[in-house]
């Protein structure tokens, strides 16, 4: 119970924009003065937390404002991805202070990639000057699907060798450090609620476009995980039955309507981009800015792929917004920003007329406001884990 209590202090003094007294705490959590004293100390002197002032509120003595220590704890977040691996430190807020990024290591084994992975991580703890003993772990964002309880990547798209890959106990071995692991999506969404992106929303769903295509949930101020860590696979959801086959074996998912892979060989196909040359290939993020940047020139078979993959996504968003009924859609990933203005300029609209709840309340939609979101959300996946109230922690054993 003291653990509980201690996180939703935390917590609700992480969310807490201008900071909360200990009076407000109190009637927020619904807790005793003396015990909310009590956690505060503790709090204070193991400096997870900082007074911040005072603060007149009518009569009587002022208030101290009690805040969170951004260098009170440290986490490292890891996005590993099939082109790029993105590594970050953050501060407890969620401010990266020093950030590396290189292609992925598909050549080595997936061991030896992921050890490597370990000491980089070292490496930039080390550069940072921070105190490891405030480094709280090591947050891993990878492509789905995994196997969460065992921290086991399984068998990630266009990462041929990855197949149940100990990720997580590789990690742990090579740092020192604890480490836990989600989904790439999983972390992105996570990242949008721990920094405050999210706003007021306490539903929304996040679209990621990456090398696939995922979700990430929130629903009642919870982010949705499922029963193993795999929810948001929206990859097979049919958009149009006429689309190009899948590697399912059916047409029309919006894996194979809207992969930025996918749109890239249409444009080749139709000549807006040139053949692929294999003595020079170009990096699919360069293909698909080349792609938006045509679009924007005003070349209409390139603003024609990229609106129909509008119209496609706007569908896929329309399912999940009246299955959820959400207050908020946020697009991202690191293949977002050649897609944001075609997608930001027509799937609201599309999504609107198609909505059963439009009548209801408004549905906001906007693309991330992060840079570089999961790495940062991999990192904010230890501080969930750390400062978050989980009503797990209020059962006990069987021996209890």
């Amino acid at each position: 119970m003291g653990d509980f209590n201690q996180a939703v202090i935390l917590d609700s003094i992480r969310r807490s924009v201008e900071g909360l007294s200990r009076v407000e705490l109190a009637g927020s959590a619904g807790l005793a003065a003396q015990t909310v004293s009590n956690i505060c100390r503790r709090l204070l002197d193991a400096g997870l937390i900082m007074e911040a002032g005072k603060e007149a509120s009518g009569p009587g003595k002022p208030r101290t404002i009690l805040r969170l220590n951004p260098k009170g704890m440290y986490a490292v977040g890891v996005h590993i991805d099939p082109a790029v691996t993105s590594i970050s430190l953050v501060d407890a807020i969620g401010t990266v202070l020093e950030t590396l990024e290189h292609p992925t290591d598909l050549a080595s084994t997936p061991e030896d990639s992921v050890a490597a992975m370990g000491r980089e991580i070292r490496a930039v703890i080390d550069r940072s000057g921070v105190d490891r003993l405030r480094v709280a772990g090591v947050g891993v964002a990878t492509p789905g699907p995994i196997d969460a309880a065992t921290g086991t990547v399984v068998d990630p798209p266009h990462m041929p060798g990855w197949r149940r890959v100990p990720v997580r106990s590789i990690l742990q071995e090579a740092t020192g450090l604890p480490v836990v692991m989600d989904k790439d999506v999983t972390a992105a969404v996570v990242a949008e609620q721990w920094t405050g992106a999210t706003g007021n929303a306490t539903s929304l769903v996040y679209i990621y476009i990456g090398t696939g295509i995922g979700a990430g949930l929130i629903l009642g101020d919870e982010v949705v995980r499922g029963s193993s860590g795999n929810a948001g696979e929206i990859g097979h959801i049919i958009t149009d039955p006429d689309g190009p086959e899948c590697d399912c074996g059916r047409r029309g998912c919006v894996k194979a309507n809207c992969m930025p892979e996918t749109l890239v060989a249409e444009a080749r196909d139709l000549g807006v981009l040139p053949p692929a040359d294999p003595a020079n290939p170009i990096g699919l993020a360069q293909d698909l800015a080349a792609l938006a940047a045509a679009a924007e020139n005003g070349n209409a078979a390139a603003s024609g792929i990229l609106a129909r993959s509008a119209r496609r996504m706007a569908a896929v968003v329309s399912a999940l917004t009246s299955l959820l009924d959400v207050e908020r859609v946020v697009f991202g990933g690191p293949f977002w920003p050649p897609l944001s203005a075609t997608y930001l300029a027509q799937v609201p609209d599309i999504v609107r007329q198609l909505s059963v709840t439009s009548d209801v309340h408004a549905l906001d939609m906007a693309g991330t406001r992060l840079s570089g979101e999961e790495a940062v959300g991999a990192a904010c996946l230890v501080m969930e884990k750390t400062f978050s109230p989980n009503a797990g922690q209020l059962l006990l054993d069987a021996k209890g």
